[in-house]
């Protein structure tokens, strides 16, 4: 609870707040390896949510709004360890990629009603349907049918218009921003969410911050690092608000490089990739060491992010002390900590004007969105253009040929539906807490496995073969 009256103290009104699928629910059975054993998923059901139900709680009482974000998926969307599972993706992709998928949707769909529901509609109106799915791999079109699907899924509970259930978050995919300009357009009340990050950008990124910003002639400090951020950044998301309509950056840090305590030498797919800093961190490790010209040249580097990206998520709060070291490890992550040590603003809203005053080109946006792009007028007319040759489910994977997709093995919708519960009290709560279930229309059963049918192992089904028989759902 301390953790969130700070936030609010530090001028901060949002917060990105990870969930995953087994807050509902984990399956026992999610098919067998390749010695014939059933594989049962490792997680805890439903034990973390308890402790979301508390963070929401918290929110509330401290004026903070939530960004509920779907952080892993069946089958792993991107084969991060932040996924459910570090390895190959088996989410909209490879034998059990439709599966998953089909599993997924539950989940958005359980989520979907709890938030809608009035109790809870104004602490968290922002919903991240899904973390990072990594397109590259999964493929443009894989993931905008899987993002199409579950827009118009998710608007039949909540209705069209302001106030109807959350905005609802798409994550770029990696792909950039500008890939995605025209998509669902005419819809309503979606955002487009980009994790822009110099980190991982595969560069060694040595240059100093503790020299005069580029572009500064106040001599301010900075180094070439602020005027990078206005630039590449500010330019890229304020054409996408033209183009698109709201964007933000649900992540981003003051990671100038790779340095930090499991951070150094992570490939951007998650995995050791080779430090591209150098062996050579400590500095950047060591916060008790920096300079004052360091603190200086973070903070302006933080504040012409801020400026540049308009509207952001901070990742993270905070980092957890060093089990070693007794200290943070991780500094360039940590908001708390450059706060305590005067490398954050202790008043964010002195961000906007810093990339105009460096001289920075970002390009224009004026503020004013389209009436449809936040609920208004013309919400939910979704231009024929604007989903052209997207179907549900894909007519193809990238590594699952047209002809073959009609075989692969899928989940029945037979299932009882696991909502989420409201929180409890004692004494009984005066006020409603809501009953997990916006819309008392929505009824249908979710997915469930098919009695006979020989899954293979649905995180790791990248090599395997498809089922012969027995794992279609029977035609209605």
């Amino acid at each position: 609870e301390e953790d969130i009256a700070q936030i609010a103290g530090a001028g901060l009104n949002w917060v990105r707040l990870p969930i995953p699928f087994w807050a509902i629910e984990k399956w026992n059975d999610v098919g067998v390896d390749g010695t014939g054993a059933t594989i049962s998923e490792p997680f805890l059901a439903r034990t973390c949510w308890k402790y979301i139900l508390r963070v929401l709680g918290w929110a509330r009482k401290y004026g903070i709004r939530v960004n509920l974000d779907l952080h892993t998926a069946p089958g792993s969307q991107n084969g991060y360890n932040h996924s459910g599972k570090l390895g190959s993706i088996n989410w909209m992709k490879g034998v059990m990629g439709l599966a998953n998928g089909e599993r997924s949707l539950d989940y958005i769909r359980i989520i979907t009603e709890f938030i809608s529901q009035p109790e809870w509609r104004e602490v968290i109106p922002m919903f991240g349907i899904i973390n990072e799915p990594y397109m590259h791999e999964i493929g443009q079109d894989q993931v905008q049918s899987f993002y199409l699907h579950a827009y118009e899924m998710v608007r039949s509970i909540t209705g069209t218009g302001a106030g109807n259930g959350p905005m609802i978050s798409l994550h770029d995919g990696f792909g950039g921003v500008g890939g995605w300009a025209g998509f669902l357009s005419g819809s309503d009340r979606v955002a487009l969410d980009t994790h822009p990050y110099f980190a991982f950008n595969g560069n060694a990124n040595r240059e100093p911050l503790n020299v005069t910003a580029d572009g500064d002639t106040t001599g301010g400090l900075g180094g070439k690092w602020p005027l990078q951020a206005c630039n590449q950044w500010g330019a890229s998301m304020n054409t996408s608000r033209n183009a698109f309509g709201v964007t933000v950056a649900g992540e981003f840090s003051n990671a100038i490089n790779d340095c930090g305590r499991f951070v150094n030498g992570i490939s951007p797919s998650g995995t050791p990739g080779g430090a591209r800093y150098g062996s050579d961190c400590d500095y950047w490790e060591n916060w008790e060491t920096w300079s004052d010209e360091t603190k200086q040249g973070l903070m302006n580097f933080a504040l012409a992010s801020m400026d540049a990206l308009g509207d952001w998520f901070f990742w993270t709060w905070k980092i957890g002390n060093s089990t070693t070291a007794n200290s943070v490890r991780a500094p360039l992550w940590s908001y708390q900590l450059g706060l305590q040590q005067g490398w954050m603003p202790t008043d964010p809203r002195k961000a906007p004007g810093k990339c105009d005053s460096i001289g920075a080109n970002m390009g224009a946006f004026d503020g004013t969105y389209e009436s449809w792009m936040t609920g208004g007028a013309g919400a939910g007319t979704i231009a024929a253009s604007a989903t052209q040759g997207l179907v549900w489910p894909p007519a193809s994977f990238t590594d699952i040929p047209a002809a073959s997709m009609s075989s692969l093995p899928q989940y029945t919708a037979t299932g009882t539906i696991s909502t989420l519960p409201p929180p409890s009290f004692s004494p009984t709560a005066t006020v409603s807490v809501g009953n997990g279930w916006f819309d008392t229309q929505d009824n249908a059963p979710v997915v469930t496995p098919i009695a006979g049918c020989a899954y293979p192992d649905a995180w790791d089904a990248a090599d395997a073969q498809i089922p012969v028989s027995g794992c279609l759902p029977a035609k209605r």
